[in-house]
């Protein structure tokens, strides 16, 4: 949970501006929709030796 703590003499506008650049440094909505759904160990793992091979022959092959 975020907490953003009011200054004194600080606006609405100004805390939800911190507050919303907070939200956007933690991840915090990139983390919840990858816990959304749940992929087995062998599927990640699986899915990661494939962009490797996408990554190594379309960037690795720069002779």
């Amino acid at each position: 949970m975020l907490i953003i703590n009011l200054k004194d003499g600080e606006g609405i506008d100004k805390a939800l501006k911190r507050y919303k650049r907070k939200h956007r440094q933690v991840k915090l909505m990139k983390e919840l929709r990858r816990r959304k759904h749940f992929t087995k160990p062998s599927v990640k793992r699986r899915t990661e030796v494939l962009n490797a091979e996408y990554r190594s022959e379309k960037y690795g092959n720069l002779d």
